[in-house]
């Protein structure tokens, strides 16, 4: 197994002074952060980009940023030779046998203001976890110096979190970010669990984010840190309770990362994401179990079952991170990381390995072809943002927008010892508004799998021909039709012509029902669209079926210019604020978000 070991640092050398921040950071810590000023800011920077009043602000992390001139866009990265470095991977995040004080269902003293824990006293037994959120130092390159990121644990990617169903687990998350620390992003936090069913006070809700001395408008008081409970169940809880859910909505391969309200795209950038991987009798995570139901897929997280997070950034002269925070297109780099290092090696078997990658970019969308000596390569999909598909598909590419994943399985027997193989990306795209019609070769290689021993052991698992079944579409329960049209306005990116608005619900409804939504792009951009809480089907793509790998349940949806998706939902077991919006997160931290209650 390749490990690395990554030390976190409580270092906290201050960066730059970033005037959005400092006046975010000037609101007295006993009110709530409305962030009013931020908003109106931004939304003016939108408004006087025309004019040339407000160019790109580029934000250097531990380097004095001035606006730059209105033409400036930054320059190439330096050179940093690729496979320099081997692939970080990570074991699953221990769990602790206490946590002091012990978790409550209403928010404790030094605990942030949170609504109470729903369905608290159905799981009385608990996994506990503990992270911090702080500052560490990191190193993307061996060319380049290391550096100062913000991660959970103080590292990045964040530890591998792991879930396993009728087992409720409780995260406790500590902000322990320094409050002085400027530059791009904030030092508050709201900690979203991607694809998870949970209630609304444990989403990581834009709003409740927090501080030790600052809180988000829809939470009543700062805290050192905050609760989220996890319960484990599958949707459809309240109908199936025997099985706790609908095993046909199993989770898998989820992520998790800050959410916090008009700067997810910069704390994101900083390093504030990692895997949370979900277990079940079926998806069991052992590729021994005799468990007749097991799939016994490639296991073992951290050997044979690998999550990558792959995402651009970019670097100045002096190899420091630059993030440019007010082109509202969006923002592209020009350096690939995998598990937080450019382009790395990876040693692998001549066995069966399952590769769990998310598009963890800001704005850049990948098309990923598995390359052998400038042969593409066919590989097996089984799964689509993370949830099992009703049987495997071969292929040879995967095009994946932010925020998506696809589970594969690559079985390295086929190849001979001191084989080179290399994930290759081929998509094209010049900025942050998406991608373009063609591919360009022979691509960006971002990963090489370095081919070099033969298994220790035999290698049992499987990739059966039958994964898991859908959980059927009913019209019959569809109780509302909506349509959200995604369009850019003189303000701001919209919904239905109207920017994000924390306090006000766009729709409200009603728990155990279902709903048919349509989405639909207005303009010349591509949005990737993430819904909150559940996931959904895709009935149509402009107007026809969706392809083979779409017609599983989805949480992600990517859609592109003048194009129009109809899915169908429920929605099941809990009541709150959830959300909405593109997952181009400097879309999302200009507005393009709404806010949909479900009520009992």
């Amino acid at each position: 197994m390749n490990t690395e070991n990554i030390t976190p640092s409580d270092a906290t050398n201050a960066d730059p002074a970033d005037t959005v921040s400092a006046t975010t950071l000037a609101n007295p810590p006993s009110q709530p952060d409305q962030d009013s000023n931020r908003r109106h800011f931004l939304r003016a920077g939108v408004l006087a980009a025309g004019s040339g009043l407000f160019a790109t602000a580029l934000v250097r992390q531990n380097a004095s940023a001035a606006p730059p001139p209105p033409d400036f866009y930054p320059p190439p990265s330096p050179p940093a030779a690729p496979f320099a470095m081997p692939l970080p991977v990570y074991g699953a995040k221990a769990t602790s046998r206490a946590l002091s004080p012990s978790p409550t269902k209403i928010a404790q003293a030094n605990e942030a203001g949170r609504l109470p824990h729903q369905r608290w006293e159905q799981f009385p037994s608990l996994k506990l976890v503990e992270i911090r959120i702080k500052q560490g130092s990191h190193s993307f390159h061996p060319q380049y110096p290391v550096q100062t990121i913000w991660g959970f644990d103080g590292i990045c990617p964040g530890p591998t979190l792991v879930g396993r169903y009728g087992e409720p687990l409780l995260v406790r998350f500590y902000n322990d970010l320094p409050a002085n620390l400027t530059g791009f992003g904030s030092p508050e936090i709201s900690t979203h669990a991607h694809n998870l069913h949970d209630g609304s006070e444990s989403d990581g809700f834009a709003g409740d984010y927090f501080s030790p001395t600052k809180f988000g408008p829809t939470l009543t008081r700062p805290g050192m840190f905050k609760d989220h409970l996890y319960p484990m169940i599958y949707a459809g809880y309240d109908q199936y309770p025997a099985t706790k859910g609908d095993p046909r909505e199993a989770l898998g391969s989820c992520w998790y990362h800050d959410h916090r309200m008009d700067f997810t795209s910069g704390n994101v950038y900083r390093g504030m994401a990692g895997s949370f991987l979900l277990f079940d009798e079926i998806d069991s995570g052992n590729e021994k179990d005799r468990n007749s139901k097991a799939l016994r897929l490639p296991s073992g997280i951290g050997t044979f079952d690998i999550p990558l997070i792959v995402a651009d950034k970019r670097f100045d002269a002096n190899g420091m991170p630059v993030f440019d925070q007010f082109n509202t297109d969006g923002y592209i780099g020009d350096k690939f990381c995998v598990n937080g290092k450019i382009q790395p090696y990876f040693k692998v078997q001549r066995r069966k390995y399952r590769f769990r990658i998310l598009n963890g970019s800001t704005s850049r969308f990948f098309q990923f072809y598995l390359v052998l000596q400038n042969t593409d390569q066919t590989f097996t999909y089984i799964a689509n943002d993370g949830n099992l598909l009703p049987a495997p598909l071969q292929m040879n590419q995967v095009r994946l927008a932010p925020a998506e994943r696809a589970d594969i399985v690559v079985d390295f027997a086929k190849y001979p010892l001191g084989s080179r193989l290399f994930l290759v990306d081929r998509i094209e795209q010049l900025d942050g508004r998406g991608p373009q019609d063609g591919l360009v070769s022979p691509g960006t290689q971002v990963l090489r799998f370095d081919v070099d021993t033969q298994p220790s052991m035999a290698d049992t698992s499987e990739v059966p021909a039958t994964l898991r079944a859908l959980p059927p579409i009913t019209m019959s329960e569809v109780a509302q039709n909506r349509i959200w049209t995604f369009d850019r306005t003189v303000s701001g990116w919209s919904i239905n012509g109207q920017l994000w608005d924390v306090d006000r619900p766009d729709a409200i409804i009603k728990k155990g029902t279902a709903e048919v939504w349509t989405l639909r792009v207005s303009g010349n951009w591509w949005h990737p669209i993430h819904i909150h809480l559940e996931e959904f089907q895709i009935l149509s793509r402009n107007g026809v079926a969706p392809p083979l790998h779409e017609r599983g349940r989805k949480d992600v949806v990517a859609i592109g210019p003048g194009e129009e998706v109809k899915i169908f939902m429920r929605f099941r077991d809990y009541t709150g604020k959830y959300m909405m919006h593109c997952h181009n997160s400097i879309h999302e931290d200009h507005a393009m978000m709404m806010r949909w209650d479900v009520v009992a």
